[in-house]
């Protein structure tokens, strides 16, 4: 109560006054100069006093309500109101209930009260607490639409903890950027990406600089973890130490060991397929997570419940890209890969699944190390990244379907970092395309022109530009040349995967034609010689139906091997 009524310690009080209490004649030192912050007290602990040696360890109650900055005003009596319903909905003080817990709320800034209250009801029993951080938040979320408030989307107890106040303000006074809760989350989810062994998952850690900690049973087996930041130090000059589970639920260890053992194929060494010219490591292993990721959103646009699993994979694979993709388009991804780690939990639980494909991928983009960003790697990972986009939408579609606002809303989140991501990588490639374009002659490009338009019909006018279909028409040229049927390729890049929600639905078919076609992810500048490497046709070149989602490729050499089996 002092420090609800004081000056403050960071944020100047002003105007320190109760809105309301457990009987609206509480003593309010802010507004009666004869009352004091010790009378206040002491009223408040009355029924603790009584309880004598009975007394609980935990006494005190204290909740911060706070309404957004863009809110409209509210004033005492709305607070006053807003209190009431807080402590009622949380079993603090339920209407009509005289002999309930004593409470009061202190305004002492125009956006936000504090709830404070004793633990000991007046009856001397103790107060019911269960779930009482879910329910003031069901409440403040009713709370928000009955005000006309911001809405926030309401969770359903599988978000990661988030960073408390003093974590926060020691990470000010050190001046880092983020607590190192935050930090210590990404790093551990960048580890377990595509890990093969618990042993290859501590030893990234320790590789990342990360200080690691084992727990174990008297039998010697590893127990848990628990992992600190260097540097990071308690007044005692110790290492802040955080156990897996309290940085996230998935990065405790039986659910990595759980993750590790469901993906036996994450054992093996990275696939790699046959070099091929000018083609890097990064690059191959990047086309093959495009098909890979155009399989898992097949299986998300389903709607099974056996989907979920997908989402974990996804979440490992844009880690693998944030962690080794170039300077250019970086930040937007490794802020997607954080948007995306919370539509990684639900409570929907996947017995079935198999993510051993979406491992694999990160596996190997995370063996194969970091891209230039240039050449064949830039236009490798525009073409995973085009895929990840329609992945992150439908897995928004998969959270909506079964009410899971906060996932959702993070699943769209992320699609707009991959979409800034992509359009950063894919600047250099897509204009390569497009001067190849409007270097074709006039009747071939008309040609392609119209077998777009006959393939994509209303499509290509609302979501094309010139720009863009010049792309693609160069594209189709150079699938022709290489020995493809374009109207063919066109017909089976649309015939499956959702593309309604594509902001180009021309730059998701290229990538798909040049990754099917097994074309050069960047082609050569229109005034060069193009050299293209023609390959015997898959006996079955066609591609899953919607009700037939495409299995992953086995080589990114080949991916329209991926179609024929399941």
């Amino acid at each position: 109560m002092r420090y609800l009524d004081g000056p403050g310690k960071r944020d100047e009080h002003t105007d320190q006054h109760l809105v309301a209490s457990w009987n609206d004649f509480a003593p309010d030192p802010g507004r009666n100069p004869h009352h004091t912050v010790a009378q206040l007290a002491a009223q408040l602990d009355q029924p603790l006093t009584a309880t004598g040696d009975r007394a609980p360890g935990t006494t005190i109650w204290h909740c911060s309500v706070r309404a957004d900055l863009g809110d409209r005003h509210l004033d005492d009596n709305d607070w006053a109101t807003i209190a009431r319903r807080i402590v009622h909905a949380t079993g603090i003080a339920p209407n009509g209930d005289t002999i309930a817990c004593r409470w009061v709320a202190v305004r002492h800034a125009q956006d936000h009260i504090h709830i404070a209250a004793t633990l000991v009801r007046q009856d001397g029993r103790l107060a019911n607490l269960s779930f009482d951080h879910r329910k003031a938040q069901a409440e403040a979320r009713r709370i928000e639409k009955d005000y006309g408030l911001r809405q926030l989307t309401p969770g359903d107890g599988t978000a990661a903890k988030t960073p408390t106040s003093q974590e926060r303000f020691k990470a000010e006074r050190t001046g880092r950027t983020e607590t190192p809760r935050e930090t210590l989350r990404e790093a551990v989810r960048q580890a377990v990406a595509g890990a093969a062994t618990e042993e290859e998952f501590f030893t990234r850690l320790r590789a990342a600089g990360l200080r690691v900690k084992l727990r174990h049973a008297p039998s010697g087996d590893a127990l848990g973890h628990n992992v600190a930041l260097p540097g990071d130090r308690n007044r005692d000059s110790e290492p802040v130490w955080f156990a897996g589970f309290t940085v996230a639920p998935d990065p405790s260890l039986p659910r990595i060991r759980r993750r590790l053992t469901d993906s036996p194929a994450a054992t093996a060494q990275p696939r790699s397929d046959t070099p091929c010219p000018g083609r890097s490591a990064p690059a191959r292993q990047r086309r093959e997570a495009a098909g890979i990721a155009e399989h898992a959103t097949a299986l998300l646009d389903n709607g099974d419940d056996e989907a979920a699993t997908q989402l974990i994979g996804a979440g490992e694979l844009l880690d693998a890209l944030a962690q080794t993709s170039s300077a250019v388009g970086r930040a937007e991804l490794r802020d997607a890969a954080r948007a995306f780690e919370r539509a990684t939990r639900s409570h929907v639980r996947a017995e079935n699944a198999d993510i051993r494909g979406l491992r694999s991928a990160a596996r190997g983009i995370v063996h194969a190390g970091g891209a230039l960003g240039r050449g064949e790697d830039g236009g490798a990972t525009a073409m995973v990244l085009s895929t990840l986009v329609l992945l992150t939408l439908a897995a928004a579609r998969w959270h909506s379907a079964r009410g899971h606002a906060q996932q959702a809303a993070a699943s769209r989140q992320a699609a707009d970092h991959l979409r800034a991501a992509y359009q950063q990588t894919a600047a250099t490639p897509m204009r390569a395309m497009r001067e190849r374009g409007q270097a074709l002659p006039e009747p071939e490009r008309r040609r392609h022109e119209a077998t777009i338009r006959a393939a994509l019909g209303e499509a290509a006018n609302r979501s094309g530009t010139p720009a863009r279909r010049e792309a693609l028409a160069a594209t189709l040229a150079e699938a022709e040349k290489a020995g493809h049927d374009p109207k063919a390729l066109l017909k089976e890049a649309t015939s499956w995967c959702e593309l309604g929600t594509a902001s180009s639905t021309e730059d998701v078919l290229v990538w798909r034609i040049r990754r099917i076609a097994d074309l050069p992810s960047t082609p050569s500048r229109p005034d060069k010689p193009t050299t293209v490497t023609t390959r015997p046709k898959p006996a079955s070149s066609r591609m899953p139906t919607r009700a037939e989602p495409p299995a992953p490729a086995r080589s990114a050499t080949d991916a329209r091997r991926s179609a024929s089996r399941r």
